[in-house]
């Protein structure tokens, strides 16, 4: 069975300051996106999107796209803000993103087969792969899945991070909170500032990283839902369309179910420029470990 992955890379890094996608981070100035494809090859994905922007095609294309292209198929989808449906207009002003739903969107003309979907300055860790490949090759279309992540593993020691909070009933998403501002306080504790005020989390607590599987037909009915959005945003001109939302209201009106996959799979990223080193680190040791070859590709 074909099976696709999605790599989300048309965001810009505010907050670290450049396009992190592109950024050099293994031993031989590997991308977090190389590895990605590298463990989705050897999981058995047999093709690879990226979503980037028009206006840093060229650079994409030479400096990631390039050490790769000869061993998976891959694709290009552009996430442009006036990529809208038919009959509807860019909002004036509008310079924000659409969003990661959006951004899946926009394959729309690309995919017939099962695919997962990734963020692109994540490191999930090749058990993840492993672990949603095997998903996706029984989902029906009313089922979905999710690689969860206990939240002590996902923070950063320089700065806050949002996430998406999942409760869980028997192995199955119930709910999913995105929560922003989480960080370790100085007591250690793990808590999200709402209000001005911290409200504890658990260490245990699983989040989503954005690492969602799904059947073919989830993407073939989202320019209805965008179109819904669109029409019911209450700021045209900041209103973000996100994957969990659409999750979240599928549970609610028993349109799918989402499997919560475990597996023992290190996570690490870069949300802010001071995560760099170690994110370097932690790639020179999987390396060394044996985990992954001397060369990628």
């Amino acid at each position: 069975m074909n099976t696709t992955l999605i790599i989300m890379a048309a965001g810009m890094g505010s907050r670290y300051g450049g396009l992190k996608q592109m950024d050099a981070l293994g031993p031989n100035g590997e991308t977090l996106i190389e590895y990605a494809v590298y463990d989705a090859l050897q999981a058995g994905f047999t093709s690879v999107i990226f979503v980037i922007r028009r206006d840093f095609e060229d650079a994409f294309k030479q400096q990631v796209g390039s050490r790769f292209e000869t061993h998976i198929q891959i694709h290009y989808a552009f996430q442009e803000l006036d990529a809208l449906p038919a009959g509807r207009s860019l909002p004036p002003g509008r310079t924000k993103p659409w969003g990661t739903a959006h951004a899946v969107l926009t394959c729309q003309h690309l995919i017939n087969e099962p695919f997962a979907v990734q963020n692109a300055d994540d490191f999930y860790g090749a058990p993840a792969y492993q672990t949603i490949h095997q998903a996706l090759l029984t989902l029906q279309d009313h089922q979905s899945c999710m690689v969860g992540y206990p939240l002590n593993n996902t923070l950063s020691a320089h700065g806050h991070v949002s996430r998406g909070i999942c409760q869980l009933q028997n192995g199955y998403l119930k709910t999913i909170t995105e929560r922003t501002h989480i960080q370790r306080q100085a007591d250690q504790q793990i808590v999200y500032i709402e209000n001005d005020q911290p409200h504890p989390l658990q260490e245990t607590d699983i989040c989503s990283m954005n690492f969602w599987g799904f059947p073919p037909s989830f993407i073939h009915q989202l320019e209805t839902q965008f179109t819904s959005f669109l029409q019911q945003a209450e700021n045209p001109l900041t209103a973000e369309w996100y994957i969990p939302t659409i999750i979240a209201n599928q549970i609610n009106t028993h349109q799918t179910q989402v499997q919560v996959l475990a597996c023992n799979s290190p996570w690490f990223g870069i949300t802010y420029a001071n995560d760099k080193p170690h994110v370097q680190h932690a790639l020179n040791q999987l390396h060394q470990s044996g985990q992954y070859p001397p060369t990628l590709f």
